[in-house]
């Protein structure tokens, strides 16, 4: 009876023994389907790196992008320019592409659509102004073109409208005048004086229109520049480069006001100035101006006295060292990321008076300021009472605006790349208006600021999709892919507007393609996790999760290894 009580007993034990391993194996197992099925995914979704969708198909057709420059024409021939035959084939229109291959990885297209017509009565009447200049500005109230068009009146050789020995002028607006030479025979074609006028109007195309320099100058920082582009090289160094604003300082600097009592109207000098150019380039950027006097401020050079000359001069080689000392003085403006555009106006002690500056071939600058390349320019400004044997100090100065700002507004016309190309031979341009810029000088550069911001806008979002792409840790935020879409969208919309010709809506296009990638690009969000690699991630989380996953892991193996034992048992009983 106690056997089997035994028996009974050692039955039940291994029954509870069995019971209990099968409980353990199925926490073990429970544990581990948690774990593999529900934590492993949680972990790995909570810890991801947070990527926004970016379309970088679009981006990747960004480097692809054929740009073409497209610009309307329009020639109108004058009363007594074509016969009654010519006529009846006006109007007519012409296209002409011209390439011009850059390097090996970019091309330019450039398109012009000529359409001829004959003149109207009113523009008739134009023709019989006393002067080129009048007549330019009673074509230009008949009709504005549009930015970036072009019309080139042809006018007959027995015109007096202009002088002799000029061929074409060109005005303040969009609008040439261009005279037929005496050799043209009544008798020819229409398409032989097209051929004849062909080469003239080119010529008035390559001033007032786009040009290969222009593009050259600014692309220079991406293109290759052949060796015989000296003139572009010097321009792109010398402009400023692309910027949505720009600050611009006026400063004066008084290095003795015990020696001089300094007066300047900057504020009324500025108003009637600067202030209308500004206007003009408002299309391209956006401006502020600021003013300052600086007591005690001197050039860091010493000038050398000239006996012959009985003055002071500075050479051009000392030049280079004077701006280093004065821009300590200048401050520096924090609040804005614009570029600052420093004119300073140097009034000498009576020490040093006068003070002149002599160029490389040591004569004296006419102007007698100089200016350096994406910084500003300098001025020195003598003072005729410190001349005089019996002139009392300190001396009262009155400055003589007009002459200052006529030499800073040249200055900052060069440095925002207002530039004219040289007029060839029997042309004639009409000088500066009041607006210190002429219609087809903005197109000009607005051609080539166009072609700037596409391309900068377009290197930037390229290069952040290709940081994107090689590491993989960076957060990118909603905010940042809206900005990079707003971005593509800007630069496809300016590439479709400048090979339609419509040049104002080309920059608005590219001046807001360049904001949103640099928004984008300079983004504080996408440094966050820059320096958090995969490995840091798991250093941190393994002594954490370690301990947890080996009893399990354990666990596992030995569930594995008695699942193995019983098959083997079972087919041990089988045989």
């Amino acid at each position: 009876m106690d056997l089997s009580r035994a028996h009974a007993f050692i039955q039940s034990a291994m029954a509870t023994t069995e019971v209990e391993r099968r409980r353990g194996q199925l926490a073990a197992l429970s544990i581990a389907a948690v774990v593999i099925i529900v934590g492993v995914p949680l972990w790995w979704k909570t810890t991801e790196t947070y990527r926004a969708w970016l379309p970088v198909s679009q981006i990747q057709e960004l480097s692809d992008l054929q740009l073409q420059l497209s610009a309307d024409v329009e020639v109108v021939f004058a009363r007594g320019t074509v016969t009654p035959e010519q006529q009846k084939k006006i109007p007519l229109t012409q296209t002409k592409d011209d390439e011009h291959v850059i390097d090996e990885n970019t091309s330019l297209r450039y398109r012009y659509e000529t359409r001829y017509r004959t003149a109207t009565i009113m523009e008739e009447d134009a023709f019989n102004q006393p002067t080129a200049a009048e007549a330019d500005l009673s074509l230009h109230t008949l009709s504005e073109s549009p930015c970036g068009s072009l019309v080139i009146y042809i006018i007959p050789d027995s015109s007096l409208l202009l002088p002799e020995k000029i061929d074409v002028y060109i005005g303040q607006h969009r609008t040439a005048v261009l005279r037929v030479g005496a050799q043209v025979k009544v008798g020819k074609t229409l398409e032989q004086l097209l051929i004849h006028l062909e080469p003239r109007i080119k010529q008035v195309l390559q001033v007032m229109s786009f040009s290969h320099a222009d593009v050259t100058a600014a692309l220079s920082d991406r293109v290759r520049l052949s060796p015989g582009s000296k003139e572009s090289i010097a321009d792109s160094m010398r402009t400023f480069k692309s910027s949505p604003g720009y600050e611009i300082t006026f400063s004066l600097l008084n290095p003795d006001p015990k020696s001089h009592r300094l007066h300047w109207d900057i504020e009324g000098a500025v108003e009637s100035y600067i202030q209308p150019l500004l206007s003009k380039l408002a299309p391209v950027a956006n401006f502020s101006i600021d003013s300052q006097t600086l007591h005690y401020a001197m050039l860091g050079v010493n000038p050398r006295f000239g006996s012959s000359q009985n003055a002071y001069t500075l050479s051009a080689d000392s030049l280079a060292h004077v701006i280093n000392p004065v821009e300590a003085r200048l401050g520096s403006n924090a609040a804005s990321s614009n570029p600052v555009l420093n004119f300073l106006l140097y009034v000498p002690d009576a020490n040093h008076s006068p003070l002149f500056i002599h160029n490389n071939k040591k004569q004296e600058v006419p102007s007698n300021a100089f200016h350096s390349p994406r910084w500003g320019g300098i001025m020195v400004y003598n003072v005729n009472g410190f001349y005089s044997p019996d002139a009392t100090f300190p001396v009262d100065v009155d400055i003589n605006m007009a002459k200052v700002m006529g030499v800073f507004l040249a200055q900052l016309r060069l440095l925002l790349g207002v530039q004219s190309s040289p007029a060839p031979s029997g042309f004639m341009v009409a000088p500066c208006n009041s607006f210190g810029l002429a219609d087809w000088e903005l197109d000009r550069l607005m051609w080539s600021r166009t072609v700037e911001n596409v391309a900068t806008a377009t290197t930037t979002i390229t290069s952040l999709a290709q940081l994107l792409d090689q590491i993989g840790n960076i957060v990118i935020n909603d905010n940042i892919a809206q900005e990079v879409s707003s971005a593509v969208t800007a630069l496809q919309l300016a590439v479709a507007e400048l090979e339609a010709g419509n040049l104002g809506f080309a920059l608005q296009y590219s001046k807001e393609a360049i904001l949103a990638s640099e928004k984008a690009f300079f983004d504080q969000s996408l440094l966050h996790l820059l320096y958090f690699p995969d490995d840091q991630k798991f250093a941190i989380y393994i002594p954490l999760f370690l301990p947890m996953c080996v009893p399990i892991f354990l666990s596992l193996l030995k569930i594995l290894s008695e699942v193995r034992q019983r098959r083997k048992q079972k087919q041990a009983k089988r045989d």
